[in-house]
């Protein structure tokens, strides 16, 4: 079965969003798999064996159709200077938990090629890729494993691009949707459209199937998105406060608070994402414009954040969440799942 039939084909026209940081648990991908959806294990920060680990946890649960999502990246190479530079930065934040100097990563990011031969290995029914385009080739190797192509944009420009490479869907992502988005022509901070907006655009411009991302939580909003074009929708806020989502306490506590502000800050990883406004955001708004790029920023958070989380301190954690967080409901993915679709279709039957 082809992408597009796939998509079609869907129970409930819900992909649950790919969350990066071990969120995604093979649990709550089966759950939305077997509930109708499409459930997506968030792969870019997992090695190729971590990978093969969890898509065989996902198989052993679920025969229904799920996703793998990967960040196209390439390595960097900073210099001592740059990263000199980039803990002088945080050094307002580190000197404060008692250290000497800001631990040097192991690595900058996980190796895309590896990861991505371990993808056709693999062989989900879909993939996503987001932060960059593949190239034709690159999506021609997919197709020929039997993997549905899916390209993450925030543009007309960049949904024609991956159309042009081959892709089988674009995924739309307003400027509401939480963490980070798939911006790779022109600069992040350009990328404004709302998503009411980006959806209809992108529905129009291209021939293949659109799905609607950003600040989507009920059924009213899926009905919304469907009616501006999109043939499914994305939601990852909404499953962050599932019961199966693998999410620290007091980070699910700031999404359940009811009174959550979100931003966008490039200070956690170098690259704009959207997240609940924390005292870390605050303390690096005059420097975040100074930070280094993805994923060297990335990186070298990644101790401040896991002290974070030890100390049980929301502060300085990363709280992606997207602009729809306050209307988010905790329950069980699938009663989220069963939810969603009643309520899509009180929408319909309100038509009728």
């Amino acid at each position: 079965m082809n992408a597009k039939k796939l998509l079609e084909s869907l129970r409930c026209p819900i992909i649950q969003g790919p969350m990066a940081g071990g969120f995604c648990t093979p649990a709550l991908i089966a759950a939305v798999s077997h509930a109708g959806g499409v459930g997506s294990l968030a792969g870019s920060l997992l090695s190729p064996q971590a990978l093969r680990e969890q898509a065989a946890q996902v198989q052993a649960l679920t025969s229904g159709p799920w996703l793998l999502n990967l960040f196209v990246q390439h390595t960097p190479a900073p210099t001592e200077a740059e990263i000199a530079a980039a803990s002088a930065l945080l050094e307002p934040v580190w000197k404060p938990l008692g250290w000497s100097a800001l631990p040097r990563p192991a690595q900058w990011c996980q190796d895309f090629a590896a990861q991505f031969d371990t993808l056709l290995a693999v062989r989900p029914p879909l993939a996503s890729f987001t932060f960059d385009i593949l190239t034709a080739d690159q999506v021609e190797r997919l197709h020929g494993a039997g993997i549905g192509v899916i390209g993450t944009v925030t543009s007309v420009a960049e949904a024609l691009a991956w159309q042009a490479v081959g892709a089988d869907a674009v995924i739309a992502s307003g400027i509401e949707a939480g963490g980070h988005r798939g911006t790779f022509l022109g600069r992040q901070e350009d990328a404004t459209l709302a998503a009411r907006s980006l959806w209809p655009q992108v529905a129009q411009a291209v021939s293949i199937p659109v799905i609607a991302a950003g600040a989507i939580m009920d059924g009213a909003d899926i009905r919304a998105a469907l009616d501006l074009g999109a043939s499914a929708v994305q939601m990852g806020t909404a499953f962050l406060v599932t019961d199966e989502a693998a999410l620290h306490p007091a980070y699910k506590q700031r999404l359940l608070a009811g009174n959550a502000h979100t931003r966008l800050t490039r200070a956690f990883s170098g690259r704009y994402a959207r997240g609940i406004e924390n005292g870390f955001m605050r303390q690096m708004a005059g420097v975040e414009e100074q930070v280094p790029a993805y994923p060297v920023q990335n990186a070298l958070t990644a101790s401040i954040r896991a002290a974070a989380a030890a100390a049980n301190d929301s502060e300085s954690m990363s709280l992606w969440a997207g602009t729809g967080v306050n209307r988010a409901r905790a329950m069980p993915a699938a009663r989220l799942m069963a939810t969603l679709a009643a309520e899509l279709a009180q929408q319909q039957a309100s038509r009728d």
